[in-house]
């Protein structure tokens, strides 16, 4: 692994602690975002911003339904990681839904359904 990924992926792990910290915080003032679970962060190559995926029990459905609301914190979150992390320059934070989960609950039914046949 070359130096820029371990840093990068210092950064990653920096920003995700960040951002949990801190959506945990808006989750207690805001109950609307109950049920999202923030499961991880990935900088582009650049840095200039930040995916942060979002996951929730109910699914796509229900995060599209609470995007709205946690684009209105954007800013704020934004303002509260410069102020946490002391940058020079915070990402763009850009919200999406992990559909890791739903993909491995598929290959787990997949498998269970091939068992089964046996």
């Amino acid at each position: 692994m070359d130096q820029s990924a371990i840093k990068k992926s210092q950064k990653e792990s920096v920003l995700f602690r960040a951002l949990s910290s801190l959506f945990m915080q808006i989750v207690q003032d805001d109950s609307r975002l109950m049920g999202l679970t923030l499961n991880r962060v990935e900088l582009t190559k650049n840095k200039s911003s930040c995916k942060v995926f979002f996951w929730t029990p109910n699914g796509v459905q229900e995060f599209q339904e609470k995007l709205p609301i946690l684009i209105l914190y954007k800013p704020s979150l934004r303002g509260a990681i410069a102020k946490m992390l002391n940058l020079r320059y915070t990402p763009e934070l850009i919200f999406l839904y992990d559909a890791i989960y739903d993909k491995q609950e598929k290959v787990e039914k997949l498998l269970n359904q091939i068992k089964e046949e046996e």
